[in-house]
């Protein structure tokens, strides 16, 4: 009893000390981001770009390089892991597996598919389409295929009212399949320059956005995060087991849809502008959990600045790594995430 009651002293200790620490971090990452790259920028030019604020003139190098090409790529990079990081949490709360992601539910996958979709057959199909919308083509496309994904797996699983996690699981699995496939045939027909392109963007890149193209997509990862942090506590209870939790008052089916809506919302929009990007959703949570405990109302805050920390740092060292040229930031995170993943699997496999 006493042992146990010192793990809960020490837990708790964590848990207080978590915001902060990763705040901190957070702050760094940033900074670093905003300094390091192929134009080296200083303390002191970041510190006077903040002082003048957007009145200033961005006439010099390194102001333009600032604020349209560093600032809101490391903007979009904490968005992007602060909603894989929380979406993974949310997941792995819903499946009651640790090992859960949020491409589970097919969401990443349709995305995948409606931006390969763009890139082979836009030209071909759409032409006019293309050249009106321009820039935008690609993210439309993307949020276009994650819609339509959810939509099916989301009809599958809400039968007669219920929303079935098991027929979720299956469904997510088979629609991933489906579209691995279609995704292979649009590689195969698709030339040598769609071929890289979508290859590039497969592979995740949070490089050439520009603030017309985040603010959308900050709008939506927002909403998705108020969202999934104020289920925090039904989420804990849901922990307990559906009828304990149906017992307690949460209406479980509810929030089983609440869940899976809100954390489509925030990958879909992550998708759509970043590309695929891997493991951020499992690792940071399952991390957040073996350090703070299962407590959703520190595991979604800590997830979400550990998530935009990890993506910020790991799209720093794709960007530094092979300078002038860039890594795709998901071969990164694959690379640090595929370990940790196979240690995961070691040590659950050893408990049993």
């Amino acid at each position: 009893m006493l042992e146990t009651l010192t793990l809960n002293q020490q837990r708790s200790k964590r848990q207080s000390m978590a915001i902060p620490v990763t705040l901190g971090l957070l702050f760094f990452a940033a900074l670093l981001a905003m300094v390091v790259g192929a134009v080296s920028l200083s303390i002191n030019d970041i510190s006077t770009y903040i002082s003048h604020g957007l009145s200033s003139s961005h006439s010099s190098l390194s102001t333009r390089v600032l604020f349209e090409i560093r600032l809101p790529r490391t903007i979009l990079s904490i968005a992007v892991g602060a909603a894989l990081g929380i979406c993974g949490a949310a997941m792995q709360a819903l499946f009651r597996n640790p090992l859960a992601d949020p491409g589970l539910i097919g969401v990443a996958g349709g995305g995948a598919l409606g931006a390969v979709t763009v890139i082979v057959l836009g030209n071909s199909i759409f032409p006019q389409t293309m050249d009106v919308i321009g820039l935008y083509v690609l993210p439309i496309g993307a949020m276009i295929g994650c819609l339509g994904v959810c939509s099916i797996i989301y009809k599958l699983s809400n039968r007669q009212g219920q929303f079935t996690i098991i027929t979720l699981l299956l469904a997510g699995i088979a629609v991933n399949a489906i579209v691995g496939s279609l995704i292979g045939i649009l590689t195969l027909v698709s030339s040598d320059s769609e071929l890289r392109e979508l290859t590039f963007w497969t592979m995740g890149n949070l490089g050439g956005n520009s603030w017309s193209l985040i603010f959308p997509v900050l709008i939506l990862i927002s909403i998705s995060l108020v969202g999934l942090s104020r289920l925090a506590k039904p989420l804990n209870l849901y922990l307990l087991g559906e009828a304990q939790a149906q017992h307690l008052g949460i209406e479980v089916s509810k929030l089983k849809k609440h869940v899976f809506i809100y954390t489509a919302m925030a990958v879909g929009a992550a998708v759509s502008i970043s590309g695929m990007i891997g493991f951020v959703g499992f690792v940071v949570p399952h991390l957040v959990r073996i350090l703070i405990g299962p407590d959703h109302r520190f595991l979604f805050p800590v997830s979400m600045l550990l998530g935009a920390s990890f993506l910020t740092i790991t799209d720093v060292i794709a960007r530094i790594i092979i300078i002038p040229a860039e890594l795709p930031i998901g071969l990164v995170t694959s690379a640090l995430g595929g370990p940790f993943f196979l240690f995961v699997l070691y040590k659950q496999t050893s408990r049993h």
